[in-house]
């Protein structure tokens, strides 16, 4: 009953004691350990059941110790105040922010007005709020001279720069997590382990068909520019997966191999053009021209007659 805290103070200072020290004792990455192992929460638990049974526990001790006094001791007890410990700085402020009258100092304000022994009191606005209010004013001006005389980014521009940085996000895990690769984003694999690859994976699923040097049997010529369905890695990751013609081509793979198996196999097949295989089979389908590698071709070739001009003249 002479307690320096009250226990609804003390009960929750002491839990969060505990969880804290539970979460540094245990190792769960970047969770939570009452998140990661929810046997822990049951630990809590306890804890809380066991510190609200310690303090009933005092104050029934308490209390039959208080029985057992004479009468005059219970007398001196309960006539000593109770020590509890008061948030005097806080009351300060509080009393700062609130601005409120004592009550024995309101004569000094009230009004004269009364309806029904209800009188008014002249109370200034709350501090707070005054401050607030001063607070805003002073964001406003702020707010107005960064945004509308200075020119800043406003919401629609840091709406499209977070789109912009979002989308350069996704394409970097894209290029990064491969197996995303569908026919809109794959590209030829030019790593020897990709093509490493995909080698392995033409020579177990490819060669019955198509022949191990890429020549053809019952599948069409894989080294010649010809191609029944279109070439490009495109084309040939589309084939792969989908399959060819119904009831012609071959099957599709999607259901065996994996996007980045596929797009691997395709870059690799892309290889072979221009191979001179043991026995070719005749060419089928269209000729297939490339115009994005001609383009790239033709800048090549631009580049290396500028870099012989240069050095014809450095050499003149």
């Amino acid at each position: 009953m002479k307690n320096m805290s009250p226990w609804w103070i003390r009960i929750p200072l002491f839990f969060f004691i505990i969880f804290g020290l539970m979460e540094y004792v245990i190792d769960s990455g970047d969770q939570l350990a009452i998140i990661a192992y929810p046997i822990t929460q049951l630990f809590l638990l306890l804890v809380l059941m066991i510190l609200i049974a310690m303090e009933l526990i005092l104050q029934s001790i308490e209390n039959v110790m208080f029985h057992t006094l004479p009468e005059k001791a219970k007398e001196r007890y309960l006539a000593t105040p109770s020590k509890t410990w008061e948030w005097t700085w806080a009351k300060k402020w509080y009393q700062k922010l609130t601005g409120n009258k004592p009550i024995e100092e309101e004569g000094e304000i009230i009004l004269d007005h009364n309806y029904d022994g209800i009188r008014e009191l002249d109370n200034d606005m709350p501090p707070w709020w005054v401050y607030m209010f001063y607070a805003t004013i002073v964001f406003g001006v702020i707010y107005l001279a960064r945004y509308h005389v200075f020119n800043g980014v406003g919401q629609n521009m840091e709406y499209e720069i977070e789109v912009a940085e979002a989308q350069l996000a996704i394409d970097e895990y894209k290029k990064n997590a491969k197996d995303l690769v569908d026919i809109n984003t794959v590209e030829f694999l030019a790593d020897a382990s990709d093509l490493k690859a995909g080698k392995t994976i033409f020579n177990n699923n490819c060669v019955a068909c198509h022949m191990a040097d890429g020549g053809g049997g019952i599948g069409p010529n894989l080294t010649d520019p010809y191609w029944i369905l279109g070439g490009g890695i495109k084309n040939i990751f589309q084939t792969i997966s989908e399959g060819g013609r119904d009831g012609k081509g071959m099957i599709a793979w999607k259901q065996t191999l994996k996007p980045l198996e596929m797009a691997q196999v395709s870059s690799y097949v892309l290889t072979m053009e221009g191979k001179e295989p043991a026995n070719p089979k005749e060419a089928q389908g269209e000729l297939w021209i490339d115009e994005t590698k001609q383009k790239q071709n033709a800048i090549l070739d631009e580049n290396k007659e500028q870099v012989k001009d240069t050095v014809t003249v450095a050499m003149n």
